[in-house]
């Protein structure tokens, strides 16, 4: 059942669905010390001091979205071409939280608008759940990768990367306060949840997890790029499982 469209949230310019593009237009001193002993003990590692020097405290999602390209918490900036934030209706009653931007997001700014986003699209209708009604972000906010000749091949973000960005996606659940967070895939489960979920186990489970004080209903699947990857006698099913978790999500919200 789809989540009722409440009054103020953003709309399609012509009342339809429309996938990601059109609702992005919508919408301390210990820890330095630590981090600088740990650059003159190991001086070939990657530069982390974490995100929360660049999050402004107690800001909106405009505000976060207008600081993120400043961010410096991991060394994936300087690679990338751009900071890739959020999408969708900044007072949206469900969440969806992904792994990083891809190459195609990369480009665009956008995220959840490649391959695996279209089909995200899809299994969201499918499941009746209104775009309109859906913020959608990720947990690492640069695309990570290793060049082979022209082409960027994805590259799993680290723990690293995810703990210098969890302020990011911790201020973005304080500012859209939603009834439920859908996390996709294992890293957005480790960001978001916490270690010891398993997601191919935990699919389609409800856990609670305080958030400012506040308990929130979170939701671990797989990411919609898992069912790209299934081999074709097997990629229906694992569409249809998407589809079926994503149903359990919009049963929580009628």
């Amino acid at each position: 059942m789809a989540a009722a469209p409440s009054e103020g949230r953003a709309r399609h310019p012509n009342g339809a669905a429309a996938d990601f593009t059109w609702l992005a237009a919508a919408a301390g001193g210990s820890v330095a010390a630590m981090t600088t002993q740990a650059r003159s003990e190991r001086p070939d590692r990657p530069e982390r001091p974490g995100a929360q020097e660049w999050v402004p405290p107690r800001a909106d999602v405009d505000a976060l979205k207008a600081a993120a390209p400043g961010c410096r918490g991991c060394e994936l900036w300087e690679p990338a071409t751009q900071v890739v934030f959020s999408a969708g209706n900044p007072e949206a009653r469900i969440v969806l939280v992904g792994e990083q931007p891809g190459d195609v997001e990369d480009q665009r700014g956008i995220p959840f608008v490649g391959p695996a986003g279209q089909l995200l699209q899809r299994a969201l209708d499918d499941a009746g759940i209104e775009r309109r009604d859906v913020y959608v972000t990720n947990a690492v906010k640069h695309f990570r990768f290793t060049q082979s000749g022209k082409r960027r091949i994805h590259q799993t973000p680290d723990v690293g990367h995810v703990t210098a960005c969890r302020p990011w996606v911790e201020a973005e659940l304080t500012a859209v306060r939603p009834e439920l967070v859908v996390v996709l895939g294992a890293t957005a489960a480790r960001s978001v949840i916490g270690p010891g979920v398993k997601v191919t186990q935990d699919r389609g489970r409800v856990v609670e997890r305080e958030l400012a004080g506040v308990p929130v209903r979170m939701m671990p699947t797989v990411h919609p790029s898992s069912v790209l990857r299934a081999d074709a006698e097997h990629r229906q099913e694992a569409y249809d499982a998407l589809v079926a978790d994503l149903r359990v999500a919009a049963g929580l919200l009628a």
